[in-house]
């Protein structure tokens, strides 16, 4: 009798070892997944992440939103790179629009894998504005006067302070950037919209991130910013695993769910 409890006794010490190994996992298994960098583009700022941060933060993900200056490739790329340098850790980074073109310019030894998200994925010496080619990828409404320009004061990056930006015109604001989100979603977009400097647009790029490190990209093919054929283009000639649905430019606020889905096929490697 004895000796069956002690058998017993053990047994179930040998049970309860092994619940407390298995509960364990499950903040071991959260802590070996990447953060996540999402870098918004122009016209807009950190607060259209907020759908997919939320979408990614539920899975597990660590995400981190920082403000891209909007700026320049060069300029705006070595503030994201000041970020990813305070991150321990793998990093995904991903990019909306002209953000695809500052995270092209980072050159980060923690990033294991971009994802563009109707973005901008420039080559070597060339500037965003040469994939707005309307002889090669028609479509694009980006142009006045849904184009509007201002002069910005206090700008470092400009002459004498002082630089000239590019911002959408409100009352076109949700035809042309996000027609397939709700009235009052795009009216919270507007009064957040970020001006760009018109420079950032002829700006050359330099060494491409994508020619080594691996990368994923969402085409939206109602995109009325950036055509899609121009990100297909992009997306192919950078190597991406490139994922298509029917959406805005404004895909990462109208479909959260899918930008997640593809952040997360990109921290597991997966096509």
């Amino acid at each position: 009798m004895r000796l069956l409890r002690l058998r017993t006794a053990v047994a179930a010490c040998a049970i309860a070892a092994a619940g407390t190994l298995t509960v364990g996992a499950g903040p071991a298994l959260a802590q070996d997944l990447p953060t996540v960098v999402l870098v918004h583009g122009a016209f807009a700022d950190t607060t259209s992440w907020d759908a997919v941060a939320a979408e990614l933060r539920g899975r597990g993900y660590e995400v981190v939103v920082p403000d891209n200056p909007l700026r320049g490739p060069a300029y705006d790329s070595a503030a994201i790179e000041k970020v990813l340098a305070d991150i321990p850790g793998p990093v995904v980074l991903v990019g909306h629009s002209y953000g695809g073109a500052v995270i092209t310019n980072v050159h980060s030894p923690n990033v294991e894998a971009l994802v563009y998200v109707a973005a901008f994925a420039p080559a070597q010496g060339e500037p965003v504005m040469l994939n707005l080619d309307p002889i090669r990828f028609p479509g694009s409404q980006l142009l006045p006067p849904v184009l509007q320009v201002k002069v910005v004061e206090n700008d470092p990056t400009g002459i004498a302070g002082r630089n000239l930006d590019g911002y959408i015109d409100p009352g076109r604001f949700h035809d042309v950037f996000a027609q397939d989100v709700p009235d009052a979603t795009v009216a919270g977009m507007i009064a957040h919209q970020k001006s760009a400097a018109l420079v950032a647009n002829l700006e050359p790029t330099a060494d491409p991130s994508w020619a080594s490190t691996p990368s994923w990209a969402l085409v939206a093919q109602n995109d009325r910013v950036i055509p899609a054929a121009a990100e297909r283009f992009m997306a192919t000639r950078a190597g991406a695993r490139i994922t298509e649905i029917p959406a805005s430019h404004a895909v990462l606020v109208s479909q959260p769910g899918a930008v997640a889905d593809l952040v997360v096929q990109a921290d597991q490697g997966t096509p």
